[in-house]
């Protein structure tokens, strides 16, 4: 809203500027702001600057309420059945595994019943227990012609004592090994095992692979002498039988979820459709409110301007007229009361237009940034802060990122004006590395940046700094330490719009 000018209220470009004799003759107040104080002890070499603290950086928007939208759902949704679909493909592989592996062993242990029964028990004889040479050759000759393939690839016959009476491998022949303890087992309770083996026994020298299937049962001769029969099957089997068991857990489960999700299309598409209605109400009513919080601002601003404002500036020039009619009567003491009155009136019109800017800054709508740094400038009146301003005239900005410079720069002026004042303020806006930086520095007494990190109770100031900035996604830093002024300075990537 624009403001009449009037012989009470000052300029807000003039107010902006530093009191004379203030920043001394040869230093301009930006010099000395971006500098070290003459106060400040410095290091031998050169002034010790304190070093920057990053408040935020880009990328981390604050969202505290997401909000949901028919995309957000789906793309969850998708997500969700992506992942159901590696977790039971996970545990269908697991499961499988296991699965096909207890079979196999199963079924390697009915194998070796049936082939212990019907091909090796009736060629046993008390001859080949006790090591008689040739006694073996019919046997041989039915296993590697019936029993020896792809599956079962070794067979092996032990005596009681761990030696072993026959192999299809002529090297274990004769040879004796430590019975392990479910062998011994097998033998003293008659009964078959199976397991797989690692093959890490030093029996298994001439075993290849990783791993096979072993199965041991006792077997007599026609005498009723006990002997151990021992077979290995090859492991191939137990991943083929798994590879099956997994397509069809996986088959089972993609087929079921194929079916929930075509089940449950009408009553997502029913519920995305009310969402979008919300969405759409939710977005009517924030914009109405935007607004109406505009309209009220406005209304406030104009009646303030329109009616405190002037009376202030009425009442300031009643009271300097009638100081000029008291001087005129030879009443100084008169006179010098109702000055004293004009400019205190005077004061509190400059206080209530610095108020006007704040509540509603008109300048944010189709200004420049000059013109807008202007307006915060101006609402340093009255509170013992001299601001200078330091703006590049060719830089344009988004209504968007000239409202967050305006709420950096209130903001900062505020802090300033309530923590460092009296103090001096330089507002500079330029470019700088391809991005328009905002600088805000003041001369004042400085603070810990360790505080950036726990604010004390009741100090919401920086944290309304890092959510602005966190906000629109630009970077936010600040410079201070006790005792050394403070500096924000604020990142915005350069849309290179130029006058």
């Amino acid at each position: 809203m624009a403001v009449a000018p009037d012989p009470a209220a000052a300029a807000p470009a003039a107010a902006a500027q530093p009191r004379p004799g203030d920043l001394g003759e040869d230093r301009s107040l930006g010099d000395e702001l971006l500098s070290p104080p003459p106060s400040v002890p410095t290091e031998p070499h050169g002034p010790s600057e304190p070093d920057w603290t990053l408040v935020t950086t880009p990328g981390t928007r604050t969202d505290l309420s997401p909000v949901v939208t028919p995309r957000r759902v789906l793309t969850q949704m998708v997500g969700a059945l992506a992942l159901v679909l590696v977790v039971v493909a996970a545990l269908a592989t697991f499961a499988a595994g296991r699965l096909a592996e207890r079979e196999a062993v199963n079924d390697a242990a009915a194998a070796a019943d049936l082939i212990a029964q019907a091909v090796i028990t009736p060629l046993l004889t008390d001859d080949l227990l006790d090591g008689v040479d040739g006694s073996s050759a019919a046997l041989d000759e039915v296993v590697r012609d019936v029993v020896i393939g792809d599956e079962i690839v070794r067979v092996k016959i032990w005596s009681p004592d761990g030696t072993i009476v026959y192999a299809d491998e002529a090297h274990l022949i004769g040879r004796t090994f430590s019975l392990s303890q479910d062998q011994r087992e097998a033998l003293a309770d008659p009964r078959t095992i199976a397991e797989v083996s690692q093959l890490d026994e030093t029996e298994n020298e001439f075993e290849t692979g990783n791993r096979l299937l072993e199965v041991y049962r006792p077997v007599w001769t026609p005498t009723g002498r006990e002997m151990l029969f021992e077979t290995y099957t090859a492991y191939d089997v137990v991943s083929e039988r798994a590879a099956e068991l997994r397509r069809g857990f996986v088959g089972v489960t993609l087929s079921s979820l194929l079916l929930l999700v075509v089940l449950m299309t009408p009553v997502l598409s029913r519920l995305l459709g009310r969402l979008r209605t919300v969405s759409e109400h939710r977005e009517r009513v924030l914009e109405r409110s935007l607004g109406a919080s505009d309209a009220e601002r406005r209304r406030i601003a104009g009646t303030l301007h329109d009616g405190p404002v002037q009376e202030l500036v009425a009442s300031s020039l009643a009271a300097s007229v009638a100081a000029e009619q008291a001087a005129a009567r030879g009443d100084s003491a008169l006179a010098a009361s109702f000055e004293r009155v004009a400019a205190s009136t005077r004061g509190n019109a400059r206080a209530l237009r610095s108020l006007l800017v704040e509540i509603y800054p008109e300048s944010l709508t189709g200004a420049d940034p000059a013109t807008v740094l202007a307006d915060v400038a101006a609402t340093a009146h009255g509170r013992d802060v001299d601001v200078e301003l330091d703006v590049d005239p060719s830089i344009r900005l988004p209504e968007d990122e000239q409202r967050l410079i305006h709420r950096i720069a209130q903001e900062c002026l505020r802090n300033a004006a309530t923590h460092a004042a009296p103090c001096r303020l330089l507002l500079r806006l330029a470019r700088e590395d391809g991005a328009v930086v905002l600088e805000v520095a003041d001369d004042g007494r400085g603070f810990d940046p360790d505080v950036l990190r726990d604010p004390p109770a009741g100090h919401l100031g920086l944290k309304v700094l890092a959510d602005l900035a966190s906000d629109a996604g630009a970077e936010l830093a600040v410079r201070t330490a006790p005792g050394r002024g403070t500096r924000w300075r604020l990142r915005l990537a350069d849309s290179g719009a130029a006058s």
